[in-house]
């Protein structure tokens, strides 16, 4: 029986994909595969039962993935499965921040406007106080056109927004995605220069961590909206306070609350409500569940961020290994040299790495033993050893 932890509640819609070979269970410490949303891990000891942990979202800076990696624990998360929402609350962003839609509510929630026998005649005055731009015919830069970036910028085009991209990295899953109508850009001076809305959708990388700050700023046309629903510190949060007192960005829309946004006059911010709907739950929480299922009884890595995409798909013969084990020269050799003096024939094999990692499985045409097995573990910068069947 495989047992599941969840650290955070999980949409029934994916646990119910789990088979009779598993059990939910309430204790981290006998897991086989965890399941989490927001909790942090960090403190966490790391049970020797645990084979993987699934994120059911994108970001992973709740989990420590360099000590998951050297435990042989594969981490996946859920690329795109929430896209749609966020992108959806960008968009919500974007009128928010061209229309004083929040003025005009907060107006007519007022005392005055409660206690006023003639209120549709009074708004009809103040109205003038709310009033705002379209964003058709806007700039409208997108930097970073993964999963979330890509239908913001799609879905712009669509509102009639000019829209410029700019990703070194994207894929070409993305950019066959993408909207002929979007304007490949080289540089994010360029999208600084010359855009009246910029929305930043990049993981939090060293090269990315307070990237949008007094420098980009300065560049920016007077009155440029920002929009960031990826991570905070990507803003240098106290250059974003100074340029919305000195009018520079018109409006800070973000979903993160902290004592730095939420104190900055200019800043609408959501309490990071991003990916929180029922379909964005849903939907992570499937492919979460398919992720751990997968690995769990065939060993394919899909969507992992500290261990290399492997796939072999059902194995149809009498075994399959899977090994975690350090990326250093001489160790298929070994491997092979191990099943060999057991006379035990390899089938199939594949072998992936990434950065200090690899992972490599092998179909066998007998069953593994017991000792082939000992003998594989023994093996320096071997990290975990593990029969599918």
């Amino acid at each position: 029986m495989t047992k599941i932890n969840c650290l955070n509640p999980i949409a029934k819609v994916g646990l119910d994909l789990f088979s009779d070979n598993y059990e939910i269970t309430e204790d981290f410490a006998q897991a086989d595969a965890a399941l989490v949303r927001s909790a942090v891990m960090h403190e966490l000891e790391m049970p020797g039962s645990l084979k993987c942990i699934a994120r059911a979202g994108a970001g992973v800076n709740n989990i420590p993935l360099d000590k998951c990696a050297d435990q042989g624990i594969v981490v996946f998360n859920t690329p795109g499965a929430n896209a749609n929402g966020v992108k959806e609350l960008v968009l919500a962003g974007m009128l928010l921040a061209a229309r004083d839609i929040t003025g005009g509510i907060e107006w007519t929630k007022s005392e005055a406007a409660k206690s006023d026998a003639n209120v549709a005649k009074t708004a009809e005055k103040e109205k003038k106080k709310f009033a705002g731009t379209e964003i058709k015919g806007k700039k409208l830069g997108v930097i970073g056109l993964g999963a979330i970036g890509a239908m913001v910028a799609n879905a712009a085009v669509s509102l009639g927004m000019e829209v410029y991209g700019y990703d070194p990295y994207i894929s070409v899953s993305a950019a066959w995605n993408l909207s002929r109508s979007v304007k490949h850009i080289n540089t994010t001076e360029e999208i600084y220069k010359t855009c009246d809305y910029i929305t930043i959708h990049v993981p939090l990388l060293d090269s990315t961590k307070g990237m949008i700050n007094k420098e980009a700023f300065d560049m920016m046309k007077d009155g440029v909206v920002i929009l960031n629903y990826a991570r905070d510190i990507l803003v240098d949060e106290e250059a974003m306070a100074e340029a919305l007192k000195s009018g520079k960005v018109k409006r800070y829309m973000t979903d993160f609350a902290n004592p730095a946004s939420v104190n900055m006059e200019g800043a609408i911010v959501t309490p990071h409500i991003g990916a929180s709907t029922e379909e964005s739950e849903d939907n992570c929480a499937v492919m979460a569940v398919n992720e751990v299922i997968d690995f769990i009884e065939n060993g394919n890595i899909k969507n992992s961020v500290n261990y290399p995409a492997c796939d072999m798909g059902v194995c149809d013969k009498a075994a399959r290994v899977t090994i975690c084990h350090k990326n250093i020269p001489s160790m298929i050799g070994q491997f092979t040299s191990a099943f060999a003096a057991e006379n035990i024939n390899i089938s199939d094999m594949t072998n992936k790495s990434r950065g200090d990692y690899s992972y490599t499985m092998l179909d066998l045409d007998t069953k593994a033993t017991e000792s082939v097995v000992k003998s594989i573990e023994a093996i320096d910068g071997v990290i975990k050893v593990r029969v599918i069947k």
